[in-house]
């Protein structure tokens, strides 16, 4: 995977491929697709949900470059697998996902990892009302059809967002950089297609 895949992928970062190489992909896959752990796709976990492909999260751990110092936000925890990635190349991970069913088997997956610098819980990230300037990084892992304030504010000076933008069958991964004095700028990174995050298409006001 991590040649074929990742690598092949331009994700090159050391201490990346260390976190990967480090955490038992197969364990956070459901039993009935544990055949497809390793393979270069996304994984049904239910609640029409999937499981990221590994190339994609290879790059999302790239992009971040995240430091060891760093205090992570995680947008779908999804069944944990990223969640795990980021534990072991920051220092605090806060994940939420808003399907509550999917919380507690992540947070065991990663308690039979010993990964204790993660924080796990069930909430609606596009209605969380967070400090600005809370953290370093923040991963997106379902795709938002425009880019707007709301996580980009999360980020201290410094920090980084990945997010997906646009809607299918058009969508580009961005890197969103959070400068001094609370400017900021995006950089595009690929195109992909990803699920969008519940409650992100938000219908338009009805007017008269």
């Amino acid at each position: 995977m991590l040649g074929q895949q990742i690598r092949a992928w331009e994700v090159l970062d050391d201490r990346v491929l260390r976190s990967i190489a480090e955490t038992p992909r197969e364990r956070f896959v459901p039993a009935d697709y544990r055949d497809l752990a390793f393979a270069d796709t996304e994984v049904p976990i239910g609640h029409g949900q999937s499981m990221l492909a590994p190339k994609i999260e290879g790059r999302i751990l790239q992009a971040l470059e995240i430091e060891q110092v760093d205090e992570v936000l995680e947008i779908g925890t999804g069944t944990g697998y990223l969640t795990a990635c980021l534990a072991r190349l920051a220092q605090q991970v806060a994940s939420v996902d808003i399907v509550p069913e999917l919380v507690a088997p992540a947070r065991a997956r990663l308690a039979e990892l010993e990964l204790r610098n993660v924080e796990i819980e069930a909430a609606d990230a596009l209605a969380m009302d967070v400090p600005a300037g809370r953290f370093d990084a923040i991963a997106v892992t379902g795709s938002v059809p425009e880019l707007d304030e709301h996580f980009i504010r999360m980020l201290r000076p410094g920090g980084r967002l990945f997010v997906v933008v646009g809607r299918a069958p058009a969508m580009e991964a961005r890197l969103v950089t959070m400068h001094a004095g609370g400017t900021w700028t995006t950089a595009s990174l690929f195109e992909t297609v990803l699920i969008p995050l519940i409650n992100a298409e938000r219908p338009e006001p009805f007017v008269l």
